[in-house]
């Protein structure tokens, strides 16, 4: 079975919405974890029937979310540091965490390497649209980029595409300001001009192309992406809180929620990225899994099961094989 290796302590809330994701996923789907942390905080809260699945990995420090990422590498008792050192020393496929995102990026990068070819790794988070998700990267990893980085992000996010998602054909896109070619800063023309050499690449889009379905993968620095991405999250948020309030405004309101209620739980779900679980690092040697710091027990799980289904994939030898086709 595929063994992960699970930052059990590095989230916002503490161990318990992790042990609680990591529970609901072998009920589903069986394989072995080994939780990083203080065994003894962790083990008691385990049901017995699924004790055979988990091992422990004592580690006796968190990484502060207020350190910077480069600090990193002096924090070798840290949950992060040595669940990275678990897939580096290939004691498992796959790593998971909800801690710091700039720490599990630069441990990754630096601890496991990059993919043959690959100049930058980039963060891929799955979005939704009108009509299942669109691929966006990069949400973070880059926050000053070049042409030749862009590039190479479009080729991994269509290698993630083809061979995770199963779209045969997807349509790759630039994020610009405007869809005509001429349209962005020097660093979208320049890019630009590089994409063309990609058969599935469609041009330029704008911020709402994500959610209308036309555009499969999106691509951007990971500074915009990263802006994108917040705003999106908390304008789902606002969009719910306030229809929440108009509802409790009249009974008329109330009872029109009610015959609703079945769609209103579907476009929530669609639209939660709770759903979503984490987001993979493209491009490190190994598959990486970052969560959002505030993911319950449902996004765990999710992360859980894309982590599996990443490292049971030939993502990146796939994405070496398209790299040096470009490379020749």
């Amino acid at each position: 079975m595929t063994s992960i290796a699970i930052d059990a302590m590095g989230g916002d809330f503490g161990e318990k919405p992790i042990i609680q994701g990591l529970i609901q996923a072998l009920e589903e789907r069986p394989f072995n974890a080994i939780l990083v942390g203080t065994r003894k905080i962790l083990e008691p809260q385990i049901p017995d029937h699924l004790r055979k699945f988990i091992s422990y990995e004592e580690a006796t420090e968190i990484f502060p979310m207020e350190e910077s990422a480069t600090e990193a590498l002096k924090y070798k008792e840290s949950t992060i540091y040595k669940t990275v050192e678990l897939l580096r020393e290939k004691r498992v496929q796959a790593l998971l965490s909800a801690g710091h995102s700039g720490a599990t990026m630069s441990l990754a990068t630096l601890r496991l390497g990059r993919l043959q070819g690959v100049l930058r790794p980039a963060i891929a988070t799955l979005m939704p649209n009108v009509s299942g998700k669109t691929l966006f990267l990069d949400v973070g990893a880059n926050t000053d980029c070049k042409s030749e980085y862009l590039f190479q992000f479009a080729i991994m996010g269509e290698a993630y595409a083809k061979e995770l998602m199963k779209i045969q054909k997807p349509r790759v896109a630039l994020l610009s300001n405007g869809e005509e070619e001429g349209k962005g800063n020097e660093l979208t023309k320049e890019t630009h001009q590089l994409l063309k050499k990609l058969p599935n690449f469609v041009g330029n889009a704008e911020g709402r192309d994500i959610f209308n379905a036309k555009i499969d993968v999106l691509v951007c620095d990971g500074f915009s992406g990263n802006i994108i991405l917040k705003a999106c999250e908390g304008t789902a948020t606002a969009i719910f809180d306030i229809l929440k309030k108009l509802i409790k405004s009249s009974f008329l309101s109330m009872c029109g929620a009610m015959l609703m209620k079945a769609s209103f739980k579907k476009l929530k779900k669609h639209i939660d990225w709770q759903e979503y679980g984490g987001a993979p690092l493209l491009g490190v040697n190994g598959c990486v899994i970052i969560s959002h710091g505030k993911s319950d027990a449902r996004a765990i799980k999710n992360a859980i099961f894309q982590a599996l289904n990443f490292s049971n994939s030939h993502i990146n030898q796939i994405i070496e094989s398209e790299l040096s086709a470009f490379e020749k």
